[in-house]
Formats: C-alpha cells, structure tokens, sequence
C-alpha cells in the first residue's frame, strides 16, 4: 500500500513553544486512524500538516508522496477533505444543504454564479444519502442542528473524492443522540473499502467509531503510542497520555473510559 502521509522526526516551534517533538508517523492509503490526547497534545498542529496548511520546523513530511517544502501546496490541498469547526463559520447561514456541498467542487462557500455539471450534483446527491441526510437537501445549513451539521461538513470534505480525509473533533459539542448517529456513520464510511485513508482527532475513546484501525496518542507534542488500535489502545497507554489512572473498556467494537479509583480498605 502507498503511504498518504509520512512524517519523520517532524518538530514544530512557534516562539519558545514547542507544539510537536520529534513525531514519527506513516499512514497508508487504507487504514483509518484515530488521534488521540489532552488538550495542548500536538493534536491540531498534526492535523495542519496533514493537510499541507503548515510547515515543520524540523524534518520532513510527505502528503500524498509530495515533499512538503518541494512542491506547491495549493497542488495537494485541493486531495485532502477536511471537516473541522473553524470551516462552519465560512459557511453561509442562508445556504441550503446541497449547495453546501457541491461548492466544495470549486473550492468556495456560498453559490454565486459559477456553473456545476450535473456530474458535480449527481456526486453531492449520492453523498447526501450516504451520510445519512438526504432529507435535509433543501433546509438552509443555519437551521440544522449541531450533528446535522456535522453531518454536512463530512459530505462536504468528501465532495472532492479526497484520497486522505481529516476530522477535527467531529463529535465535539454533540448530545449523545447526535454522537452515536455521528460514529455511526463513520463506522460506515471505515468499513468502505473506497473511503480515503482517515485520521480522526479526538480527546475521547468514546467516539472511536468500529472499523478504525489504528491509534497515535499524543502528550505534550511527543508520541505515546502509535500502531493498531486493537494492540495500543491500552489502559497504560492511555493513562499516560492523560496522565492519570484510567480504566478501559471494549464491548461491542465500541470503547469507553473512567479514572480508575481506588478502593477503601
């Protein structure tokens, strides 16, 4: 399999902070990761050299077997579908749901008057009811709800046929409800033998949807434990990237954490 992203010994400073320490990460074209770690981890400045929006300080990171520093970027963004809260606020309140997406085609929030071909439709209109929303088509993106629009943004990274998909925290700021409709539907996309490799940013093992494959945890910049999620999703692991004691739980392809306490004698 070809390697979609490839970091080695990559450092990032901004001023005296030190937001990345020497990561070391390769995900190939078929798996689907999971980002996991505390506020302050590394976790958002990953995801920005993922999607080729930054550069590393120190060593070298390769997007889509591009050498970031060798290559134009605005050549490799236009191949990664990002979902993530600081696109809602570029989208128009006014826009309605198909619209949504198929301006992904172009690159733009909010229809004007660029033309689509009915390809572009047909495309948005299949995603619509892949990710569940197909009702929604014609309601006005402010009048969804949270999960709905979460809904939306994740057709909309993936209008463009990405070949690496990113999701920043897709279930934050959602009810339980609209966390189980939302890793439901990731579920199905992991499964998909034609999805795009993913990476899935999170602080909760809670919302690991079934089908994803591997875990890289983060703490303070520097990596805990990258590799398959059935082998390093450990309760170890995972307490030391939070640091403190924690408790894991697997039942039913699905994860769940707790500080573990201690007994009274």
């Amino acid at each position: 399999m070809a390697a979609v992203l490839d970091l080695v010994d990559v450092t990032v400073r901004r001023g005296s902070s030190l937001l990345l320490d020497r990561v070391s990460w390769l995900v190939e074209e078929d798996e689907r990761w999971v980002v996991l770690g505390p506020n302050g981890a590394g976790k958002t400045t990953l995801l920005q050299l993922a999607a080729a929006q930054m550069h590393p300080t120190s060593g070298t990171v390769d997007v889509l077997g591009a050498r970031m520093g060798k290559v134009d970027l605005s050549e490799i963004r236009p191949r990664i579908g990002v979902s993530s809260a600081g696109l809602v606020d570029r989208i128009p309140r006014d826009e309605v749901v198909r619209d949504v997406i198929v301006t992904a085609s172009y690159g733009v929030y909010g229809r004007w008057k660029e033309q689509y071909d009915e390809v572009d439709h047909e495309r948005a209109s299949s995603l619509l009811v892949e990710v569940g929303i197909n009702h929604l088509a014609d309601r006005t993106f402010g009048t969804l709800s949270e999960g709905e629009r979460k809904r939306v943004q994740i057709a909309r990274a993936l209008m463009v046929d990405p070949e690496l998909l990113l999701l920043d925290e897709p279930a934050a700021g959602l009810d339980l409800g609209g966390r189980e409709d939302l890793v439901s539907t990731l579920s199905t996309l992991a499964y998909d033998p034609d999805s795009p490799a993913t990476v899935l940013v999170s602080h909760h093992v809670e919302e690991i949807p079934p089908g994803f494959t591997h875990v890289l945890m983060l703490r303070r910049g520097s990596v805990v434990a990258a590799g398959l999620l059935e082998q390093e999703l450990t309760e170890a692991n995972l307490s030391a990237t939070f640091g403190m004691p924690l408790a894991l739980d697997h039942a039913d392809g699905r994860y769940a954490a707790r500080r573990r306490t201690r007994r009274a004698v």
